[in-house]
Parts: structure tokens; C-alpha cells; sequence
């Protein structure tokens, strides 16, 4: 009537409830079942980290830089991957990599800011 691991399918000793027979099986077995999910997040914070570095080496003045779309693609940026979008009451569409904001403008450009308030109470703390 004993239940059976399910991670080496050895009999369990102990509560009626217990699926594994010990930490590692445990595990090793929930590392499996989640390694998907995990790839995927770390891919995901891969690409967010990859387009922030991009965006923050940009030079800026008074917090604000332009570039063009195409130099963009060309340093390995994926306009995919932002951390929200915000739509400010003049219409202006900006998506966001945390602090640093960017906006399609005409003629392949992209003005692209960075807000300050954050930047300087990160430098506080």
C-alpha cells in the first residue's frame, strides 16, 4: 500500500503524503518539471538586458539622444522586448527598457530618453 517516489520510483518511508524519498529526488525532479519556464525567463532577461546596455551607452544630452532604426538592429537591439509601454496625453507612444524610454519618430529615427529621477535615486542609495 506504500507510495513510490516520484523521482526514482523507490518506496517512500515516512507520511502517507510525501511524493519523493528525500531532498535531492525532490529536486532534481521539480528542476525538470520547471527548466522550460526557467529557459525561457532567462532568455527573455537576456534580450531586456541586451537592448538596456544598447540604449544606456547612448550618448546623452539633457537626457534625451536620437538614433536611427537601422543602427539600432545593427548594435543587436530587439524591438520586441521592453518592459512597458506608455502613451502620454499629447498621443506620444513610448516603450521602456526601466528607465530609459524610446519613441519612433519619421525618417527611420528614434529619440530615445532617459528618465533622470530614476538614474540619480539609484545613485543615492
Amino acid at each position: 500500500m506504500g507510495e513510490y517516489c516520484l523521482e526514482c520510483g523507490d518506496k517512500i518511508i515516512g507520511r502517507s503524503d510525501k511524493k519523493f524519498c528525500n531532498d535531492g529526488c525532490r529536486n532534481a525532479y521539480n528542476n525538470r518539471s520547471n527548466r522550460d519556464s526557467t529557459n525561457l525567463m532567462r532568455s527573455v532577461h537576456r534580450k531586456l538586458r541586451n537592448n538596456f546596455r544598447i540604449l544606456s551607452e547612448l550618448n546623452f544630452k539633457e537626457g534625451k539622444s536620437k538614433i536611427t532604426n537601422e543602427k539600432l538592429l545593427k548594435d543587436g537591439f530587439d524591438f520586441e522586448y521592453f518592459t512597458n509601454l506608455k502613451v502620454y496625453k499629447n498621443g506620444a507612444e513610448y516603450r521602456f527598457l526601466y528607465n530609459i524610454g524610446y519613441r519612433f519618430l519619421e525618417d527611420d529615427w528614434i529619440l530615445v530618453v532617459r528618465n533622470e529621477e530614476e538614474k540619480h535615486s539609484k545613485n543615492h542609495n
